[in-house]
């Protein structure tokens, strides 16, 4: 492994992980050392996925792309976001504007 680039990695480790057949994945950046034909590969595997999923990323792409519903966590909380990832950086920009 010591000589695969991080998308290769990536690759490595979703085999690894998809082989084993989990029932929830827990998913860190995924995305991170992928190129965009690999993110889309991603996509469509995690979207034909039976089990569940939780995916923290600042890729918005990917977000939009494959996620049904946003949780914040702020505080020691976590609380459903009504909208999409879109409109949660909307309302970012609006507070932070103020």
């Amino acid at each position: 492994m010591t000589l695969l680039s991080g998308g290769q990695k990536s690759r490595v480790s979703f085999a690894l992980i998809c082989f084993e057949e989990p029932q929830i994945l827990l998913l860190d950046e995924p995305t991170n050392h992928l190129d965009y034909d690999a993110i889309n590969a991603l996509i469509e595997s995690l979207q034909n996925y039976k089990g569940g999923l939780c995916v923290i990323s600042h890729d918005q792409y990917f977000l939009n792309a494959l996620c049904d519903r946003i949780s914040l966590v702020d505080d020691g909380s976590v609380t459903a976001y009504p909208g999409t990832i879109n409109d949660y950086i909307k309302d970012l920009r609006k507070k932070h504007s103020k």
